[in-house]
C-alpha cells in the first residue's frame, strides 16, 4: 500500500486519514476493492471524491475529509453546498437546514455512520421536527459526507430528497501508527466586534500489527453572533379599521366609549372617529386591502458554545472480523436575547381604534398614521442547551463467500430553551411605511413623542380597576406583563440491525438481506407561569431595569428606517431577577405555580411521540458486462401514538391561577392517538458504463417521509392579540413517492467531469399547512374568540422535476474549479407551492494549490423559495447569495496558518408574506473571520 502525503497536511484541520465508513456494502468493495492511497490536499480530496461517485452503483456525490476541513464553513451544512442539488437555509448567516433536490429539508435524512443521530433546538419558536440540526455537528469529526440522491434498499427509508450519510474516521485507516493533529483558532463578526477562541485536537494510534486503533478527540467552539433587521408580525386588513374585529372598536364605526362622560339615556358617549374624510373613504374603497401587523426594529444576541468529544475503536483479530465501537457527545449552549420594539398597528384591541390617516397602493396598505397608537416593547431572555450523545457497536464477519453483519445502538439529544419575557407598553403617534419595500424594508417616524429613546415610556401592562376600584384588593383586572416559560424537548432513539450477504460467481454477485428495529421517542414540555400583573405593583417601566443604547452599529446595512434605528435595550438578566423573584406580585397576589397545567397555552404545548419501526429488505448486486446495479425491495412497519393532554374542567380556560399543583395537574387527562402504516418499497438502480469515460445512469423507486414530529402532534399555539395561531394534526399520513432519476457522467479527463442529471418526484399525501377558523379561550380578554389557526393538512399531490449540471476540473498549474446548477420546478395540487423549492440554485468554487500556498473562493446563489403558510398568506424567502474564502501557508510539515472569511457580501436575509413589499423579516448577521494555527505531527 502506498502512502502519499502533500505538504498541505499540516493545514488541515484534525484530518487525520480519509476515513471509508464500514456499511453493508464492504462485501462489494472487496470484491471490487481499488488500491487506495491515503491522500491530502483540495485536488486530492476531490480526486477521491470523483473515484467514489465514480464506481458507486447509485446515484451519490460524495465529500471527503479534506473537502469539509479545507471550506470556509462552521458546520458541514456549508460545506455541502458544492453538490449539485443541495440547498442550505441561512436564517441566523450560517447554513443549518438542508435541502436536497428541491424538498423540504424534513423530507430528508441524516444518518451518521449509518445511523439516526438525535437533533435538538434551541429556539423558542423552533419545535422537534426531522430535520438535522447542522449547527451541532462540528467539522472535525467528518470523514466523509455521501449524498444519497437514489435510494438503495439496504439504507434507512424516511427520504424523498436524498439521504446524507456523514462517515466519522476509523483508526485502522489510519496512515501511521501514532499521530496528534488539531487547530488553535480565532474567529470575530464584524458586526459584533468580538473576538472568540477555539481548538481542537484529535489523537489516533493504532497498533503494530494493525489489528487495533482508537482516535480520541475533542473540540471547543465559540461564536458570539448579532442579527439585526426589520420585522413585522402579521397582517392586519383595511377593512379591520372600520368597525374593528371580534368586538373591539373601531377607527370609523363602533367608536370606542367615552368615559370621560356620563351615559345619555343609558347610552355611554364615544369618542370621535380618528379616521375620517379621505382616511374613511380609502378603507371603504379598499376593503380587503393588507398591510404589516406591526413595525419592528429587531435585535438579537447569541453566544454559541459548543464541546464535542468522540472515541472510536477498532479491532480486527482475524482479518475476515471487524469490530467498531463509535462514541459522540456534544454539549451545546445557545443563550440568547431576542428584544423587538416595534409599533403595533394591528393590534386588535389598542391600535384597530386609532387610525388617522392611510395610504393604499395596488391592494396594499404602504403607509399609516396614528394618534395615541401602540407601541410594544418586547425583552425574551433565554438561556437555551442542547445535549446529544450517540452509542454504537458494530460487529462484521467478511470472508470470500459471505459476510454477516449487526449494529446496535442508541442516541439522544436533550435540548431546549428557558425564557423570561418582558412586555412593555407605550402610546404616541406615529406614521409608518412600506412604501420603498422591500429595498427598505420599511421606517417609522414618531410625530409624538419617541419612546424608542425613553424608557421611562414602557410600561408593563397593569390590567384595570374592578368594582372596588383598587389595586390592593382582589376584584382588580390584572394586565400581561409576559411569562416564565421551560420549554424542554427529548429526542431519542435505540435501534438494533442485523445484515447478511452471500456472494456468488454469478453476474448477480451478492445477495444480500437483514432487518432493523427502530425505537424512537420524541416529547416536548412546555411549563410556566404568566405575569397576571396589578397596577402600582406589577407595571414595571422599561427604565427600572439598566436601559443602555444599543451599538452605533445597529442596522448598518439597511438605509431610510427612520426611527427604527436609534432605540435602547435593557439588562435581560436583571428583569429575569425582577419577574422570577415575583417582585411584580400584589399584596393579594401569590406567585402562580411553575406547571405544565397552570394555563392552557401551556398544556396543549405538552405532547410525545412514539415509533415504533420494522423494517426487512433483500438486495442483490448485480454486473454483466457494461452493465451494473441492485435491485431490492424494503417492507417497512410503523407503529405511531401520538399523546397529548385534553381539559376535565369544563371551565372557561380550564384553570385558575390559584390553584395548587395537584390541582392543576387533576385538571387534564392524558389523551393517545394512535396510527399504523404498512409499505413496500421497490428500487432499482442501473449503471451503464458506456465507454471507459462515460456512465450513463438510471433510478427508480418507491420512497416515504413521515410527517414531522410536530405535525403529527396536538400541540397549539394562539397570538392573543393578532388572532392567529398554529397547530398540530395527529391523523396524518407519511409522504408517499415515486422517485425517478437519470444521470449522465463524461470523465473527460483525469480527475475532471462534466455530469448532467434529471431528476422527478411524483408525491402523493403531501403535506402542506392551510388556514382555518377556530374557536378558542383568549386568556388577555378572558372570552372565546375565532383564531385563524394554521394546520397541515395532506392536501393532496405534489411534483417535482428538474435537473443539475456539475462540472469539475484541474487546469494545471494547482488551478482547478468545482461548480454546479440545478434547476427544480415543484408545485403542489392546486398550483401551490412546495416548502424550501428554489427554483434556481447555482455554486462555484475556484481553487488554487501548490506545496505552500492554498486558496478557495465559493459563490453560491438560489432563487427565492416559499417557507410555510401564516394567517392564510404564504411566506418567502427572498433569493440569496454567499461567498466564502479562505487561504493558507504551509510554515512547515507540521504547522500552517489559515484566514477564512465567511459571509463575505453580509447578504440580507429576506423573507416576506404574500408580495415581497410586505416584508416579514429582513435581517443581517454579520460577516465573519477566522485565523487558524493548524499543526499535525
Amino acid at each position: 500500500m502506498n502512502h502519499r502525503k502533500s505538504p498541505l497536511t499540516a493545514a488541515i484541520v484534525s484530518c487525520l486519514v480519509l476515513g471509508f465508513s464500514a456499511n453493508a456494502q464492504e462485501a462489494k468493495q472487496d470484491a471490487t476493492e481499488l488500491d487506495r492511497v491515503v491522500v491530502t490536499g483540495i485536488r486530492a480530496s476531490l480526486q477521491q471524491s470523483l473515484e467514489t461517485k465514480r464506481n458507486a452503483d447509485a446515484i451519490v456525490d460524495v465529500i471527503t475529509a479534506e473537502d469539509v476541513g479545507k471550506f470556509p464553513a462552521t458546520n458541514v451544512a456549508e460545506a455541502m453546498t458544492i453538490i449539485p442539488g443541495v440547498t442550505i437555509d441561512r436564517a441566523y448567516g450560517q447554513g443549518e437546514k438542508v435541502s436536497i433536490l428541491g424538498t423540504d429539508p424534513a423530507l430528508n435524512r441524516t444518518l451518521l455512520n449509518g445511523q439516526s443521530i438525535a437533533s435538538g433546538d434551541w429556539n423558542m419558536s423552533d419545535f422537534p421536527t426531522r430535520t438535522f440540526n447542522y449547527s451541532l455537528l462540528a467539522p472535525e469529526l467528518v470523514g466523509k459526507v455521501e449524498v444519497f440522491k437514489s435510494p438503495e434498499a439496504r439504507i434507512d427509508e424516511g427520504s424523498i430528497g436524498g439521504t446524507v450519510i456523514v462517515s466519522t474516521r476509523k483508526p485502522l485507516d489510519m496512515p501511521e501508527k501514532t499521530s496528534l493533529s488539531g487547530r488553535v483558532s480565532y474567529g470575530r463578526n464584524d458586526r459584533v466586534e468580538k473576538t472568540d477562541p477555539n481548538a481542537s485536537a484529535a489523537f489516533a494510534w493504532k497498533n503494530d500489527a494493525g489489528s487495533f486503533g482508537v482516535i480520541v478527540s475533542a473540540q471547543a467552539s465559540n461564536e458570539s453572533i448579532r442579527r439585526d433587521g426589520i420585522e413585522s408580525y402579521g397582517i392586519v386588513r383595511a377593512k379591520d379599521y372600520i368597525a374593528g374585529v371580534g368586538g373591539a372598536p373601531g377607527s370609523v364605526t363602533n367608536l370606542p366609549p367615552d368615559w370621560s362622560k356620563s351615559p345619555v339615556n343609558g347610552v355611554q358617549p364615544t369618542l370621535p372617529a380618528t379616521c375620517t374624510g379621505t382616511c374613511a373613504d380609502t378603507l371603504y374603497a379598499n376593503p380587503n386591502a393588507v398591510g404589516p401587523n406591526s413595525t419592528s426594529a429587531h435585535f438579537f444576541e447569541q453566544k454559541r458554545e459548543r464541546k464535542t468529544y468522540s472515541l472510536a475503536l477498532q479491532f480486527k483479530p482475524v482479518e475476515q472480523m471487524n469490530v467498531e465501537l463509535n462514541a459522540l457527545k456534544i454539549d451545546a449552549d445557545f443563550d440568547h436575547m431576542a428584544q423587538s420594539m416595534f409599533t403595533h398597528q394591528g393590534n386588535t384591541w389598542n391600535s384597530l381604534k386609532t387610525l388617522s390617516d392611510i395610504t393604499v397602493k395596488d391592494g396594499l396598505i404602504t403607509s399609516a398614521s396614528h394618534k395615541n397608537g401602540l407601541v410594544v416593547f418586547d425583552m425574551q431572555n433565554r438561556r437555551a442547551k442542547v445535549e446529544s450523545s450517540t452509542y454504537d457497536v458494530k460487529l462484521d464477519w467478511n470472508d470470500e463467500r459471505w459476510f454477516a453483519s449487526t449494529h446496535i445502538g442508541h442516541t439522544k439529544a436533550d435540548g431546549g430553551p428557558q425564557q423570561v419575557f418582558g412586555e412593555f407598553l407605550a402610546r404616541t403617534d406615529y406614521t409608518w411605511s412600506i412604501a420603498d419595500a422591500p429595498g427598505k424594508p420599511g421606517s417609522v417616524k414618531f410625530t409624538g413623542s419617541n419612546p424608542f429613546l425613553h424608557p421611562d415610556q414602557f410600561q408593563m401592562d397593569g390590567g384595570w380597576a374592578g368594582a372596588s376600584g383598587s389595586p390592593d384588593m382582589p376584584d382588580w383586572n390584572t394586565g400581561w406583563g409576559g411569562n416564565l416559560v421551560d420549554k424542554p424537548t427529548v429526542d431519542k432513539e435505540t435501534y438494533g440491525q442485523v445484515d447478511f450477504g452471500i456472494k456468488l460467481d454469478s453476474p448477480v454477485y451478492l445477495l444480500r438481506f437483514g432487518y432493523k428495529q427502530r425505537k424512537h421517542e420524541t416529547r416536548q414540555v412546555q411549563q410556566g407561569i404568566g405575569l397576571a400583573a396589578v397596577g402600582g405593583y406589577g407595571d414595571a417601566k422599561a427604565s427600572d431595569f439598566d436601559p443602555r443604547e444599543l451599538p452605533g452599529n445597529y442596522l448598518g446595512g439597511f438605509s431610510d428606517y427612520g426611527d427604527l434605528g436609534k432605540r435602547f435595550t435593557i439588562d435581560g438578566w436583571k428583569l429575569a431577577d425582577y419577574i422570577s423573584s415575583g417582585k411584580w406580585l400584589a399584596p393579594w397576589q401569590t406567585m402562580p405555580v411553575v406547571s405544565p397545567f397552570s394555563a392552557e397555552e401551556f398544556a396543549r404545548n405538552n405532547w410525545s411521540i412514539n415509533e415504533d419501526i420494522g423494517a426487512a429488505y433483500v438486495q442483490a448486486d448485480f454486473s454483466f458486462d457494461k452493465l451494473r446495479g441492485n435491485i431490492g425491495v424494503r417492507y417497512v412497519r410503523t407503529d405511531l401514538e401520538s399523546g397529548s393532554y385534553a381539559c376535565n374542567t369544563g371551565l372557561a380556560g380550564c384553570t385558575q391561577s390559584t390553584w395548587s399543583a395537584e390541582k392543576l395537574a387533576a385538571s387534564y387527562d392524558p389523551v393517545v392517538n394512535k396510527n399504523k402504516y404498512n409499505n413496500v418499497l421497490p428500487n432499482l438502480n442501473l449503471a451503464y458504463d458506456a465507454t471507459d469515460s462515460l456512465i450513463l445512469r438510471a433510478s427508480a423507486a418507491k420512497t416515504i417521509a413521515r410527517p414531522n414530529y410536530t405535525d403529527i402532534s396536538s400541540y397549539l399555539w394562539l397570538s392573543d392579540t393578532a388572532l392567529t395561531g398554529g397547530g398540530g394534526n395527529p391523523n396524518l399520513k407519511p409522504y408517499q413517492s415515486t422517485n425517478l432519476d437519470f444521470s449522465a457522467e463524461w470523465y473527460f479527463s483525469e480527475n475532471a467531469i462534466v455530469a448532467g442529471s434529471i431528476f422527478y418526484r411524483d408525491v402523493s399525501d403531501y403535506i402542506l399547512t392551510e388556514s382555518t377558523p377556530e374557536t378558542h379561550w383568549n386568556q388577555n380578554q378572558n372570552k372565546d374568540d375565532t383564531y385563524l389557526v394554521d394546520r397541515p393538512r395532506n392536501a393532496g399531490d405534489a411534483k417535482i422535476k428538474g435537473y443539475s449540471l456539475v462540472w469539475q476540473q484541474n487546469f494545471g498549474l494547482g488551478f482547478g474549479i468545482v461548480a454546479n446548477y440545478t434547476y427544480s420546478d415543484g408545485e403542489a395540487t392546486g398550483g401551490r407551492p412546495l416548502p424550501f423549492n428554489s427554483k434556481n440554485q447555482f455554486n462555484i468554487s475556484p481553487f488554487f494549490e501548490n506545496d505552500t500556498w492554498t486558496a478557495r473562493v465559493t459563490y453560491g446563489w438560489r432563487d427565492k423559495y416559499f417557507t410555510n403558510v401564516s394567517a392564510g398568506r404564504e411566506l418567502w424567502t427572498m433569493d440569496y447569495a454567499s461567498l466564502d474564502a479562505s487561504i493558507a501557508f504551509r510554515i512547515n510539515e507540521n504547522l500552517s496558518i489559515g484566514l477564512e472569511g465567511m459571509n463575505l457580501l453580509d447578504e440580507q436575509y429576506h423573507s416576506y408574506s404574500g408580495v415581497e413589499q410586505l416584508t416579514r423579516g429582513a435581517y443581517l448577521s454579520g460577516r465573519r473571520y477566522m485565523a487558524s494555527l493548524r499543526f499535525a505531527f
